[in-house]
C-alpha cells in the first residue's frame, strides 16, 4: 500500500512534491491551480519541469490531481455547466502535462432535476471536456459523494451508471471513506462492511476501484454531509479502517489522507495510524 496526503502547491507545484517526501508519503494528491475559483493562472515550462523533476527524485506515485471545488458537470444551469466543462478541460490539459496519474472530479449536483438528468449531463460534460485531448496515460476517476445537496455518485449504483456512459475513456472511481459513511454505507461494524463490499463487487467491480480517499468523519451514519475526520478518532474508528486497509481488493490501492490539517504533525499522526493498521497485531 502507498500511502500519501493531499499536499500543498503554495510557492509552486514542485514544493508539493518535496512537502509530501518530507512527511514520507509515497503517493500524493494536489490541486494544480487555485480551487477555489474559475481561473487558472497558464503552467509554465518551469513549472511542468521542475514538478516531474521532483517526482522522479524522489518517487513518489502515483500522483493525483483534485479538480476545482466549482466544478458542477451536472448542473442544470447552461452556464455553470459551460464553466465546468471548460474548467475540468483545462484540469485535464495540466495534468497530462505534469504527467499525473488519475484526475479527481465530483461528479456533481441534481438540485431540482432528478438523478438520471443529472448522471447523463455529467457524462456529456466529461466526454466534451476530453474530447480531442491526448491524455498522456491519464486516468479520470469519478468520486463518491455524500450526497448533500442533490449530489450524484451517493450510490455505487449511480457511479457504475456514470463509468458505464464514459466506457471509451480511461476512467475510474475513487473512494472516499467519510462520504460512503455519511451516505449510508455502514464500514464501521462487521457486518456492514461486508456488505458494502459486496455491494461494491456488485455495481462498480473491483476493477474499476483505482483510489481511496482516507478519512474518517463525525457525521452520523447516513447523516449525507461531508465532513472529514482524524483516523480512527471519528464514527469509522479504527476498527473499520483495520478492515479497510486489509481488505484483500483495497489493499494494493494507494490511500490518499485528506484529514484536518492545522500542522504537518497532524499529517504525520494520521498516516503513522493508517500504517500502524496495516499491521499484524
Amino acid at each position: 500500500m502507498r500511502i500519501g496526503v493531499h499536499a500543498s502547491i503554495a510557492g509552486s507545484l514542485a514544493n508539493a512534491i518535496a512537502e509530501a517526501h518530507q512527511l514520507g508519503c509515497e503517493a500524493v494528491q494536489i490541486f494544480s491551480r487555485n480551487p477555489r475559483g474559475w481561473a487558472s493562472r497558464p503552467l509554465s515550462k518551469q513549472d511542468v519541469n521542475d514538478f516531474i523533476a521532483a517526482r522522479e527524485r524522489t518517487g513518489i506515485a502515483p500522483v493525483v490531481v483534485h479538480g476545482v471545488y466549482l466544478i458542477n458537470l451536472a448542473s442544470a444551469e447552461a452556464e455553470t455547466r459551460q464553466l465546468s466543462v471548460s474548467a475540468f478541460r483545462d484540469e485535464l490539459r495540466r495534468a497530462a502535462a505534469l504527467e499525473a496519474d488519475y484526475v479527481v472530479i465530483h461528479p456533481g449536483s441534481a438540485k431540482q432535476d432528478s438523478a438520471e438528468q443529472a448522471i447523463a449531463r455529467c457524462i456529456a460534460g466529461i466526454k466534451t471536456a476530453a474530447r480531442g485531448l491526448q491524455l498522456k496515460g491519464l486516468r479520470i476517476l469519478i468520486e463518491n459523494t455524500a450526497g448533500q445537496g442533490g449530489q450524484i455518485g451517493r450510490t455505487f449504483e449511480q457511479l457504475a451508471a456514470i463509468l458505464n456512459g464514459l466506457d471509451e475513456l480511461p476512467v475510474g472511481c475513487c473512494l472516499d471513506t467519510a462520504h460512503l459513511y455519511a451516505a449510508g454505507y455502514d464500514i464501521a461494524t462487521p457486518t456492514g462492511f461486508k456488505h458494502t463490499m459486496a455491494s461494491i463487487s456488485a455495481s462498480i467491480g473491483w476493477e474499476r476501484i483505482y483510489l481511496i480517499h482516507a478519512n474518517d468523519t463525525r457525521i452520523a451514519l447516513g447523516g449525507a454531509v461531508d465532513r472529514h475526520w482524524h483516523i480512527g478518532q471519528g464514527n469509522i474508528g479504527c476498527a473499520g479502517f483495520r478492515r479497510l486497509v486489509r481488505h484483500p481488493a483495497l489493499k494494493q490501492l494507494p490511500f490518499i489522507l485528506e484529514t484536518p490539517r492545522h500542522t504537518r504533525e497532524d499529517d504525520h499522526k494520521n498516516m503513522t495510524t493508517l500504517r500502524r493498521l496495516t499491521q499484524a497485531p
